[in-house]
C-alpha cells in the first residue's frame, strides 16, 4: 500500500489531509505531521488555557496529555500557521473530538488566540 493512499480537502480551503494507512491522516502543511500528533483541537484548547483563560481544562481530560503537550512546546514555531488552518478545516472534522468542542467553538478560540499572538 503506498504511503499515500488519499487526499482530501476542507469544504473552505486547500487544506490537505493524507492518509498515511486506513486510521492516520496527516495535515500536509509545514508541520502537519506533528499537528497530527497533537490534534487540533487539543492544541487550541491547550493554547487557549496556555494564553486567555487558565481555566479552561478541556484538554487535561486527555489521557496522552504531557506527551501531545512536549510536542506543542516543540512546535511553537508553527503554532500561529496551524491557527490559521484551524480556522479553515471543515467543522465535522473538528468536531471529531473528545474534548467536549464543537468546531464553531474551536474556530473561534483559534481565532482570539491567534490575535492575541499578534500583539
Amino acid at each position: 500500500m503506498s504511503t499515500v493512499a488519499s487526499a482530501s480537502y476542507s469544504s473552505t480551503r486547500e487544506c490537505f489531509m493524507t492518509s498515511v494507512n486506513s486510521e492516520r491522516h496527516v495535515f500536509s502543511f509545514e508541520g502537519g505531521d506533528q499537528l497530527t500528533t497533537i490534534g487540533a483541537t487539543f492544541l487550541v484548547s491547550y493554547l487557549f488555557h496556555q494564553y486567555i483563560d487558565s481555566t479552561h481544562k478541556n484538554w487535561e481530560k486527555i489521557k496522552t496529555k504531557n506527551s501531545r503537550v512536549s510536542t506543542i512546546n516543540r512546535s511553537e514555531n508553527y503554532h500561529r500557521n496551524w491557527l490559521n488552518h484551524i480556522g479553515s478545516m471543515s467543522d465535522a472534522n473538528l468536531n471529531r473530538n473528545t474534548l467536549d468542542l464543537d468546531a464553531p467553538v474551536v474556530k473561534k478560540m483559534a481565532l482570539e488566540i491567534q490575535q492575541h499572538l499578534s500583539k
